[in-house]
């Protein structure tokens, strides 16, 4: 867990410089993305909010993930991650948001979509929306653990390659 918090001070630290603010969108991980950062002192000053839409029904409600796109390619898939940005950048303050959906298992998983599957997606208020998907390995806290960790480390590279806003 050294890596986590090591990872959130820096993820705070570049955010708190930059004036920026992030938050989060997530499923499968159940806000251990949005605890990770907020145990960093002084995240107040950079952590908006953090959505847990574990559900289909959350997702739509609290992010304004279209149905339609739940039923054509399913809850665990890169439409998603990039509409579950995109709802928290439009219900939030944040400049910087990250989405995560998956399935940690151990049941739940198909053939096309086995368990370990994660979607993720980061987006910029003033940017685009990025999504991508990984297969982890491991019982369910370990695809957690991994998912986390993956997140924060794309945002934190992302953070980093964009220029600072006006």
């Amino acid at each position: 867990m050294a890596d986590l918090l090591e990872l959130s001070e820096t993820l705070g630290r570049v955010l708190l410089a930059r004036g920026e603010w992030l938050a989060t969108a997530e499923s499968c991980t159940g806000g251990w993305v949005a605890q990770a950062v907020t145990a960093i002192a002084g995240s107040s000053g950079w952590f908006d909010r953090g959505f847990v839409t574990y559900s289909n029904a959350a997702k739509v409600d609290m992010l304004g993930v279209p149905e339609v796109t739940l039923e054509r390619h399913g809850a665990v898939s890169e439409a998603t991650a990039r509409a579950m940005a995109q709802g928290a950048i439009a219900h939030s303050r944040a400049d910087w948001t990250l989405a995560i959906t998956g399935i940690a298992g151990p049941s739940g998983g198909t053939p096309e979509k086995p368990v370990g599957t994660v979607c993720f997606a980061w987006a910029q208020r003033e940017g685009g929306c990025e999504a991508q998907t990984c297969s982890f390995a491991g019982d369910r806290a370990a695809v957690r653990e991994q998912s986390v960790l993956h997140a924060l480390r794309g945002l934190l590279a992302r953070i980093e390659a964009a220029p600072l806003l006006a």
